[in-house]
């Protein structure tokens, strides 16, 4: 034997208020919903029929509770289609023709009407159908499941339905003449039927002039400033600028407003959207693409799905497509400030930068998008990658502040572009480049790259250097560092340090070995005995007028001692910390420089023993 499920009307209002809708006040939003359907459907039957929706305050002068009469001139019900639709839960009057005219009507799921048990306890409804016998009924519904059907004995003088709603005690505030102001212009401002609100003698219409974004404007200037503050209105923000927004997948129209900070761009945006011209909801996330999130929108659909709260979409082909459309527009106003007003976009870009390269990172689509004029600093001055490639084929990063700083200055004197990675996201932008840009290439720099670029030295200098060569060999042998000769920019500079990325590695074990305990140390010995990579190199600058001196010093020690100290200057000055042994070298150099330099005072007083001689770097 079959049995019937027994629904709990208290219960399920309870649902309702609870976990469906978001608050009391939407039981103004499915009146109106109800009504705008109705008006719909009537001009299917009467295509020249306007419509109007009817709000009645009246507040009783004991005190009592308020009653809200809430009119429309639609289609109406018969008592058929009382029985069927305002007593089974879940049966809508729209059903039957949805498929067939789905942009017609707002509401779908049959519940509507109940959220009024939210704000009172029992419903009367009185409607006239267009469709019927002419005559008037009554509906009266209880919060306990209860309700009944009657002939009216107040007959409505045309087709349409009244509903009485008594306020419960509890619920008062939401039948205050200004929140049913406020309720009915923030739900229904935009519909396109008028909207009456009689509080006592005061009458007034509390729909709009239809939505801002297609009102006719004088210029695009006036646009953009009504716009603007149209945003501030809904938003309280104060935007940098609007973007149209237009999808015929779902027929949805709209602006969207561009944030003036950067939120967190894992941040869903919440964006205001209409559903025929009723508000469905101020928190909607899945409208715009994920990587939206530097904007906020207001849209109208008429041919998207709610769901069951009316508060958002559902997760359907149309509104995956309509969102592919709202992106493609986006993505456009982008390119077209490219175009247009680069000045503009790279301050969008300034303000929400970060955002912007994390979610390039994770989304290939926008990545391609935004990539190129994205901005870099390099060792040449800040540029966008888009201006990089365009003058150089192979984009050369480093990825550490320290590395940059490194290779900065010489780098920029040979007029060598060197993007500074250094920054959140910019390495890992710069290496997924050539796996999502078809023929882009990118490479890692470091200092050990830039004396190839430097210029050699003739025969004849080869010969004058050569016992600076050898004695800077003997020197730094120690230290595990070659030497070179070469000439390069700038001539201030008079040596520079360079080792790859496993002797910066090496390096920095072996400090770590010198001040490690000996079991710790064991294990750093292993460590570098399987590093790999060349050994560090010091480049001494011939264009340098000090190091074109020293190459002509005939005193061993003098230049020994000044070969140390420009090894020493050459690792401050590429940001290296010393290790225990070159501290030393730096303390003897030291205390050397100020006793030769004082054996030279005393020389040329005539009282020392001749110092250094001639060969001084004084």
């Amino acid at each position: 034997m079959d049995h019937r499920f027994q629904v709990s009307l208290r219960g399920v209002i309870d649902l309702l208020s609870h976990h469906l809708y978001s608050s009391p006040g939407v039981y103004l939003r499915e009146l109106l919903q109800n009504a705008t359907d109705a008006i719909r459907a009537r001009q299917h039957l009467e295509p020249e029929h306007q419509g109007t929706v009817r709000l009645e305050l009246v507040e009783k002068q004991d005190g009592g509770p308020p009653t809200l009469v809430f009119s429309d001139d639609g289609v109406g019900l018969t008592e058929e289609e009382i029985h069927r639709f305002l007593a089974t839960i879940g049966e809508s009057s729209k059903r039957e023709a949805l498929e067939d005219r789905r942009k017609d009507f707002i509401g779908q799921f049959g519940i509507g009407l109940l959220s009024c048990f939210m704000v009172c306890d029992e419903l009367l409804l009185v409607t006239r159908s267009a469709r019927g016998d002419g005559r008037t009924l009554e509906w009266r519904g209880r919060h306990d499941g209860t309700y009944a059907v009657r002939v009216s004995e107040h007959p409505l003088e045309r087709p349409g339905t009244q509903v009485f709603l008594v306020a419960r005690a509890d619920m008062v505030e939401w039948f205050a003449p200004e929140r049913l102001r406020q309720l009915g212009r923030h739900y229904g401002g935009l519909l396109p039927f008028p909207i009456q609100l009689t509080v006592g003698a005061e009458q007034e219409r509390l729909d709009l002039d239809g939505a801002p974004w297609r009102r006719d404007y004088e210029s695009a200037s006036e646009r953009r400033k009504a716009m603007l503050e149209y945003g501030r209105e809904v938003f309280e923000t104060d935007f940098i600028d609007c973007i149209p927004l237009r999808s015929q997948a779902g027929d949805v129209d709209g602006v969207a407003f561009v944030l003036p900070a950067s939120p967190h761009f894992n941040s869903k945006q919440k964006h205001r959207v209409y559903l025929k011209h009723m508000l469905l909801s101020e928190s909607a996330e899945n409208l715009l693409p994920e990587w939206a999130f530097f904007v906020k929108c207001v849209v109208n659909a008429n041919a998207l799905r709610p769901t069951a709260s009316r508060e958002s979409f559902y997760e359907d082909g149309a509104l995956a497509q309509a969102r592919e459309a709202l992106g493609h527009g986006l993505r456009k106003y982008l390119v077209d400030l490219a175009h247009e007003d680069p000045r503009a976009l790279q301050r969008l870009i300034g303000l929400h930068g970060l955002s912007i390269k994390a979610l390039a990172l994770d989304d290939d689509d926008f990545y391609r998008l935004v990539i190129g004029w994205l901005p870099f600093e390099t060792s040449l001055g800040v540029t966008t990658l888009a201006e990089y490639r365009r003058a150089y084929p192979v984009v050369r990063f480093t990825a550490t502040l320290d590395g940059f700083r490194q290779v900065a200055r010489v780098a920029g004197a040979q007029g060598l572009c060197i993007i500074n990675a250094a920054y959140t996201h910019d390495a890992a932008l710069l290496e997924k480049l050539p796996h999502v840009v078809e023929g882009a290439q990118v490479e890692p720099f470091s200092a050990a790259d830039l004396p190839q670029s430097f210029e050699e030295l003739t025969m004849d200098e080869r010969d004058a250097v050569f016992p600076l060569l050898r004695t800077a060999e003997q020197v730094l042998a120690p230290f595990h560092c070659g030497v070179v000769v070469k000439k390069f920019f700038p001539a201030e500079v008079p040596t520079l340090y360079s080792a790859d990325e496993e002797g910066s590695f090496r390096r920095d074990a072996e400090r770590a070995r010198d001040e490690s305990d000996d079991l710790y140390a064991s294990v750093l010995e292993g460590v570098m005995a399987a590093a790999g990579g060349e050994p560090a190199q010091l480049c001494f600058n011939l264009h340098n007028p000090v190091v074109r001196r020293l190459s002509a010093v005939t005193d061993r020690n003098m230049m020994k001692l000044s070969v140390e100290m420009l090894y020493v200057q050459a690792l401050l000055l590429g940001q290296h910390p010393l290790n225990a042994q070159e501290m030393t070298l730096l303390n003897q150099g030291l205390l050397g420089l100020i006793s030769a330099q004082l054996g030279t005072e005393g020389s040329s007083g005539g009282e020392g023993d001749g110092g250094v001689g001639s060969g001084g770097l004084h």
